[in-house]
């Protein structure tokens, strides 16, 4: 197993970037996994959390052992607290690093399948909405999306007043973040909206697989993009279980959303 620290010059974010990236290249073929290792290494770019970054996945699950046990090549980026969107004013086009250039960066470094078919996104909390909303406006590059206990917060902040503050942020974080929340819906910082457009030009949709614990303060607006999502007949796995929005709950999921992509 191969576990790098990568450091490039991002051209989208305009300064030195850091990755984390497992490549199993060297890995013991074990017999129950010998299908895994008989075809092209896939790949999974995996978005952290709010205050996290390209260490979390590594600290907080056991995806070192899932990455060599199914021959699957991971990519850990910072996000900052950017919910991994485009600022454009700032040059900081976090959106387009983690949906096209990284892709492109790590399919030249290493040795991956360059079909859409073999390569995902996935994300919890902030990293959840940053692989929905990424996956959908980048979906020539993913097949498929995992989700878990997503912030999918766009709804609540839409049209916020300027006083707001929550446990989490305020008026201006959530304004430097999205943009005018006046003008959030139906942007492409929408998930609905990014559906919905995608639909009207007949786009193919990647596979989402969505979980989130029952306990999880996210669970609303978790179930209210599932009911979306079936509403507009959009293939997509969703899940509640008991859990909350912590690393059991997240390092439970990954595999089962790992073994999902790779055998539904």
């Amino acid at each position: 197993m191969a576990l790098m620290q990568v450091n490039f010059h991002s051209k989208a974010l305009n300064k030195i970037v850091t990755f984390n990236a497992l490549v199993p290249l060297d890995a013991v073929e074990p017999p129950e996994q010998s299908e895994a290792f008989q075809r092209s290494m896939k790949s999974i770019y995996l978005l952290h959390g709010y205050s996290g970054n390209y260490t979390d996945w590594i600290s907080g699950t056991k995806i070192q052992q899932l990455s060599e046990k199914y021959n699957l090549a991971v990519f850990m980026p910072s996000g900052e607290n950017s919910f991994y969107l485009d600022d454009t004013d700032k040059g900081d086009l976090f959106g387009e690093y983690v949906g096209k250039e990284l892709v492109d960066f790590t399919r030249n470094m290493f040795s991956l399948s360059k079909k859409k078919e073999d390569t995902y996104i996935g994300g919890f909390s902030m990293g959840g909405y940053g692989a929905i909303r990424n996956g959908l406006k980048y979906a020539d590059n993913f097949s498929c999306i995992i989700a878990l206990s997503s912030a999918l917060i766009t709804r609540r902040i839409a049209g916020l007043p300027v006083n707001y503050k929550d446990f989490i942020a305020d008026y201006k974080y959530y304004t430097r973040v999205f943009g005018d929340l006046n003008q959030l819906l139906g942007s492409d910082k929408d998930p609905e909206a990014l559906i919905a457009g995608m639909k009207k030009h007949n786009c193919e949709i990647p596979r989402i697989f969505m979980a989130c614990g029952t306990e999880d303060f996210l669970l609303q607006e978790n179930h209210s993009y599932h009911d979306f999502l079936s509403s507009e007949s959009v293939y997509h796995t969703y899940i509640e279980s008991p859990g909350n929005h912590d690393w059991a709950f997240w390092n439970e999921y990954i595999e089962k959303s790992i073994l999902w992509a790779l055998n539904d």
